[in-house]
């Protein structure tokens, strides 16, 4: 009685249910006029987290549910629907965070705490000179430092707002993901944010969902919900279970799903409006050069507090002398103000705010740059890490190779035939029975995860793998016209290929009413599960000890030429039960295949570059030993000192044995994906190497996410190996790699040539005022001259020097070293040197200046310090050039093609000319008469002869390299001092 109780109890909650929803989900009138049957609110909640089965059965199910938004779930929608569906059901996209106007940057900048101790020294700056001083006079020297201070915050919001521009526009490109619909009857692939709903979405292995959606058919499909559900389980999604939400992974199988939520409707659109993006991570470097600004601010603020005391005791001391303390005026509160402006500006020249900003514009310039040579940097921090890899990982297909492969030569029926053009396939078919061939061509057609379409222009177009895709246009060149007829035979059980088992099965329906199951794989595996053969006239003999042996002769003959083997096999079942497996053994060899993927164009010489900038190449690859050796050689990775081995070799060694033989490893065949795991954490822990992998399927997730940096295909990668990469390169090819490791490397030493320069201005301000101020009593330079010099130390010094491009010098060094010290012994020289020679020439001009140049006259002081100034802004013009090249004597080298660096040196010295020629009410300078500023460039460019000099002083920059034989690498930079 309580059953029947609960039954009816069920029943009644299912119809109020269902009468709540067509409630709750009306349907508007321009779904009605279009003829859809169903409201996008309501489809989203078939597909929600908390699906209820309920009103999926409703609906009537996948089929009802695609009758309602007028869908073919063969032929998929219409071209013509697509801007009406996206009207009423909605884009695939996510709302974005609306970005920041310039003003709110510059709102940010008035922020800094320096400039509004600045700020409020320059307001009574203006109340007391008003007070004392009168209209107009009176207001000069605070409206100097307000002058200044808007500046420095409109340049600084300036170069903020572009770099937040930039990023967008990164973000966009990461989002252009390519995703497989049926339109009109035709495979394609659409954009993903052209997904509409009512689309049927192609999925297999390693793709990320794209939106949320109702399972059609496949077989074996996994997906990985962890992302959304916090289960770390896979889920097995059926015909019985159909639900498929967006962010999740496909971990096997392949399917067709009808899209029925896209969007901010589905769960994963969300989740992530709920989410609010905080901006772009700080690099490693940035953190660790926002620790030196720190160390040098604080520094600053030493000195600045020191200059302030020094100026007051003897202002205060002079005061008590000549007129008594007791006596104060307006003037000497002027007096005082100026003091502590003075040492404010100092603690804003001291701070190198510019380290930050130098890292984000070199890193963001090697980007846009990268972008244009194919390569997406999906995180800041990898551009960098690249110009210290020492070792890289690469894959072979695709990356070392073309990526279009071809059947370059078969054995069938103790045939070895090359078919590399069509005269040869006719010969083939001469060679076997017709019995062979319908067995053959039947293999080839009903096992394979690769598909023919036609494309718009009437043309099959073959979708898949590459290996996938040559054996079908191998099949297609023998017997096309019977691909309709056997891709229509009733697959009952299909097991995708995996890195794992290394092979693809499925089991298959005759017309006749038997079952034949296909395998085909790696040449050894499929090998060993056969115990028959097919020979000529088509009849099944048992394969001997000898006819293996040389059937393993022709896979190494075949791999010794490059080429990669795969055998195809099958088997007659005569029934099988529900929860039997596609069988593993007792099958029939029908050929052996070897596949040529041809070498990439300049892959030896991007090898080759690699090697001579002391980077590491190994090959990891699942192939056979001998295509990998062969592969290898070709490429120049394999030399006479180095080994090749597979991967299963790895884990047969101990820990002492693993690190002798891990220097020597420059091939790595028939990898399994922990084996590449295994190869990559060894090499970071056991030699503390900066490794970089590529990868291109989901099986080369864990490495990609282990290493470094990792390098995902844009062309050939899954989605999976895409998001757990840092960059993607867009060509799949070796050079990019290269070319990324370049550019890895000019930031770190544009970085590099920056701090240089900044920390010689740093040095130099701070020693001339503090001295001047002990000495003399005044500071040479005025807080509005400070403000100006910290402008061209900082923002015009990080765009002149952080946008430096590569040149060929920077891939013949050695890679910096985990724990290396960012500032070396060279730096050091170079900044010590300038240094002393600017204290020297300023020191020089501030004592005798006026004696040496005869200066005299009302303004003599004033002229004296508007030289000063002059010169001390000219010695940095001239070592910002200088610090173009920190050890090389030419520093002219390419100049002239860095219009950036010669359009910042104008834009500085003509500013300069108008600051001395016409601010000098504000500035504190006073005209110059021709001989004085020619004796200021004078001054200023006999740094850079001081500049050669200290590069003929030797400096130990080099240090043997601790690591045993089989790295070959120059030995690394100098450590600081």
């Amino acid at each position: 009685m309580g059953g029947k109780v609960q039954v009816v109890i069920n029943v009644h909650k299912a119809a109020l249910q269902f009468i709540n929803g067509v409630r709750r989900y009306p349907l508007s009138n321009d779904l009605i006029k279009e003829g859809f049957c169903i409201s996008p609110d309501e489809l989203s909640a078939i597909t929600g987290m908390h699906e209820d089965p309920t009103i999926f059965k409703t609906h009537g199910g996948i089929n009802g549910i695609s009758r309602k938004i007028k869908t073919s779930l063969e032929d998929g929608i219409s071209e013509t629907e697509i801007e009406t569906r996206q009207k009423l059901y909605g884009t695939n996209k996510h709302a974005e965070k609306p970005p920041r106007s310039f003003w709110m940057f510059v709102w940010d900048a008035l922020h800094d705490l320096t400039l509004i101790i600045l700020m409020v020294c320059a307001v009574v700056s203006l109340v007391v000179g008003l007070a004392t001083k009168g209209w107009p006079k009176g207001i000069y020297d605070g409206l100097g430092i307000i002058f200044s201070i808007l500046l420095v915050v409109l340049v600084t919001a300036s170069s903020d707002y572009k770099q937040s521009r930039k990023f967008m526009e990164l973000d966009r490109e990461k989002q252009k993901i390519y995703v497989r619909v049926t339109r009109d009857s035709k495979t394609k692939k659409v954009l993903v944010h052209d997904l509409v709903v009512g689309d049927i979405l192609h999925l297999s292995i390693g793709d990320v969902v794209p939106a949320d959606g109702l399972f059609v058919s496949g077989y074996s499909l996994m997906i990985d919900e962890s992302s959304l559900s916090g289960e770390s389980e896979p889920v097995h999604v059926s015909e019985e279970k159909p639900f498929l939400h967006a962010g999740s992974k496909v971990l096997d199988g392949t399917a067709k799903m009808l899209v029925t939520a896209v969007g901010m409707r589905t769960e994963w659109g969300k989740i992530m409006d709920t989410l609010n993006d905080d901006g772009v991570d700080e690099t490693p470097l940035q953190v660790k050069l926002n620790g030196v600004a720190t160390i040098i601010g604080q520094i600053g603020l030493v000195f600045a507090i020191l200059t302030f005391l020094v100026l007051l005791v003897r202002f205060l001391v002079d005061k008590v002398m000549h007129v008594g303390l007791l006596n104060w005026s307006a003037n000497d509160a002027l007096t005082i103000v100026n003091y502590f402006a003075i040492a404010v500006t100092i603690v804003v020249v001291a701070v190198p705010e510019g380290l930050p900003l130098a890292v984000t514009l070199s890193l963001a310039f090697a980007m846009k740059k990268l972008m244009s040579d194919k390569a997406l940097v999906r995180h800041l921090a990898a551009c960098e890490t690249m110009g210290s890899a020492s070792c890289i990982c690469t894959d072979k297909t695709g990356t070392l190779t073309t990526n279009h492969m071809i059947v370059d030569k078969v054995w069938i029926s103790d045939v070895s035939k090359s078919v590399s053009c069509d005269t040869n396939i006719n010969k083939l078919k001469a060679a076997i029975s017709e019995s062979v061939m319908e067995i053959l061509i039947q293999g080839i057609f009903v096992n394979t995860g690769s598909e023919v379409v036609k494309g718009d222009d009437g043309k099959r177009n073959i979708l898949g793998t590459p290996t996938e895709a040559a054996l079908l246009e191998f099949g297609l060149s023998l017997q096309g016209d019977l691909y309709d007829k056997y891709n229509k035979l009733t697959r009952l059980r299909v097991e995708p290929f995996n890195s794992v088992k290394k092979k693809m099965s499925v089991l298959i329906q005759l017309p006749n009413g038997g079952l034949r199951s296909f395998c085909k794989g790696a040449s050894e595996i499929i090998l060993e599960q056969c115990g028959t053969v097919l020979n000529s006239e088509g009849n099944i003999t048992p394969l001997s000890e000898m006819q293996k042996q040389n059937i393993l002769n022709i896979i190494n003959s075949f791999a010794s030429e490059a080429l990669r083997t795969l055998c195809i096999a099958f088997k007659d079942v005569n029934e099988i039960s529900d929860d039997q497996t596609i069988p593993e053994d007792g099958y029939t060899l029908i050929a052996l295949f070897g596949i040529k993927d041809p070498v990439r164009p300049g892959v030896r010489d991007a090898v080759m570059t690699c090697m001579a900038a002391g980077i590491k190449v190994r090959m990891v690859t699942g192939d056979n030993i001998n295509t990998a050796k062969a592969i290898a050689k070709e490429c120049g990775i394999l030399t006479e000192d180095g080994i090749a081995i597979e991967g299963r070799e790895l884990h047969d060694k101990s820990t002492d044995e693993l690190k002798e033989l891990l220097p020597k490893i420059e091939v790595m065949a028939r990898s399994l994906p922990m084996d590449k795991y295994k190869l990559v954490t060894s090499l970071e822990s056991m030699y503390q190497e900066v490794v970089a992998v590529t990868g291109d399927g989901t099986n080369d997730a864990p490495a990609l996410r282990e290493s470094d940096i990792g390098l995902a295909m844009g062309i050939a990668g899954t989605e999976v190996a895409k998001e757990n990469a840092d960059v993607i390169i867009m060509d799949d090819n070796f050079s990019t790699i290269v070319n990324i490791a370049r550019w890895g490397r000019a930031v770190y030493l544009n970085i590099q040539k920056f701090v240089q320069f900044q920390l010689t201005v740093n040095i130099v301000a701070l020693i001339v005022n503090f001295v001047s101020a002990c000495i003399v009593g005044i500071a040479p330079l005025t807080a509005v001259q400070l403000l100006w010099v910290n402008m061209i130390m900082d923002t015009l010094g990080a765009l002149a020097l952080a946008t430096e491009p590569p040149n060929d010098e920077m891939m013949k060094r050695p890679p910096v070293r985990r724990g290396h010290s960012f500032i070396t012994r060279v730096m050091w020289r170079n900044i010590l040197g300038q240094g002393l020679y600017q204290l020297l020439v300023l020191g020089t001009l501030m004592f005798a200046g006026k004696r040496l140049l005869k200066i005299e006259g009302p303004y003599a002081d004033r002229t004296t310090n508007t030289l000063i100034f002059n010169s001390f802004v000219f010695c940095q013009v001239f070592n910002e050039i200088n610090s173009r090249e920190m050890e090389k004597i030419n520093v002219f080298r390419g100049i002239l093609k860095n219009w950036i660096f010669i359009s910042i040196l104008t834009a500085t010295v003509l500013f300069q000319v108008i600051i001395v020629e016409f601010l000098g009410t504000f500035a504190n300078t006073v005209p110059l008469s021709w001989e004085l500023w020619l004796l200021s460039v004078i001054l200023g460019s006999v740094s850079m002869i001081v500049a050669v000099i200290l590069k003929c002083i030797p400096v130990e920059s080099r240090k043997t390299d601790d690591r045993p034989h089989g790295y070959e690498l120059i030995p690394e930079e100098p450590e600081t001092v």
